[in-house]
């Protein structure tokens, strides 16, 4: 028997199971040694017992040994998948496109010393309006152009960030130098060029002697960070309630280099916000004598510097999640 154990030798596991059996099933032949051990007699007992654990040892040293060899055979085996074929790929996530320009330009404007505020979505009239100028006849305050708040006092979704200029001003003293980012909301027809939801990002500077041209020279310093420094700037007046004088800034066109084209509609130039000086009312309403200290505003669409950064011609795209859209801004 133990001359079986030692040469035995599998090819399959079929044959291992049938070695198994044969020596350690509860009908193998160790089962009937160790019954045989009661007839045996005591001076034979030790040496049949050595014989008997021998074959037990034998045995059991083979069953590891092929079981072993079995499972490393199965690990080896050549796989149905190629190997040499490249992963799969998960796309990633990326920034939206109005949040990497909202990101640039309050980074651009850190550099010269303007930190973030920010302030409430839902704005009550004062701040909104009033604080600012706005008379109680003013068409901004009409329902066509206001998402008013249902109940007790007259609240709305505020119309643009200058609210939070207000509440900067009421609580603080300057100098103050702020950008303030942020939703708005206008009830507005949904087309190519205008949404009832956009964002902007406001600037305020208060302060001792700020002039006209302080205001002129910070914006130029912004469009050429933006747009590259060829950009060039004009201002044209115009009239806001919250500020006198008033403008529209205009940079030329990056499309075409001040040349004339479709984008520009042959101008050369393409308007990309408001601003102004702070009305000294404006000064006065929120706490800040205009006898000392005097500020500029500007105002700026995110969206609309979005879409002259990278020629984008229809305002909805921003909102629909299309992934073919955004993965071009990875």
């Amino acid at each position: 028997m133990l001359e079986e154990a030692l040469s035995f030798h599998a090819e399959s596991k079929e044959q291992l199971e049938a070695f198994k059996s044969r020596f350690l099933g509860k009908k193998g032949v160790l089962t009937e040694l160790f019954a045989q051990m009661k007839t045996v007699g005591a001076e034979d007992r030790k040496e049949f017992g050595q014989k008997v654990n021998a074959i037990k040892q034998a045995a059991e040293e083979k069953i590891s040994h092929y079981v072993a060899v079995f499972e490393n055979s199965e690990s080896n085996t050549v796989s149905d998948t190629d190997l040499s074929l490249p992963g799969q790929f998960y796309p990633l996530g990326s920034m939206h496109p109005v949040s990497k320009v909202r990101r640039q330009i309050l980074e651009i404007f850190s550099r010269i010393g303007f930190t973030i505020a920010e302030g409430p979505e839902i704005e009550d009239d004062w701040h909104n309006f009033s604080a600012l100028n706005f008379p109680p006849e003013h068409p901004a305050r009409d329902m066509q152009d206001t998402f008013f708040m249902e109940g007790e006092g007259q609240f709305a979704l505020r119309t643009h960030t200058s609210s939070v200029q207000v509440r900067i001003m009421e609580n603080g003293k300057p100098p103050i130098r702020i950008t303030a980012p942020g939703r708005v909301y206008r009830n507005e027809a949904i087309s190519a060029r205008a949404h009832c939801l956009f964002h902007q990002v406001e600037g305020l500077y208060i302060d001792k002697n700020v002039s006209f041209a302080d205001l002129k020279q910070t914006l130029l310093y912004f469009a050429k960070e933006m747009f590259g420094a060829d950009t060039k700037i004009r201002l044209r007046p115009s009239y806001f309630p919250f500020t006198e004088p008033s403008a529209e800034m205009d940079v030329s066109c990056n499309i075409c280099s001040g040349k004339g084209c479709n984008i520009c509609k042959g101008t050369g130039w393409l308007e990309i916000m408001g601003c102004g000086m702070v009305d000294p009312q404006v000064l006065t309403n929120c706490g800040i004598d205009p006898q000392h200290y005097s500020g500029y505003a500007f105002g700026m669409g995110v969206e609309r510097i979005t879409m002259l950064k990278y020629s984008i011609k229809d305002l909805r795209l921003f909102f629909e999640n299309d992934i073919k859209f955004l993965e071009q801004f990875r």
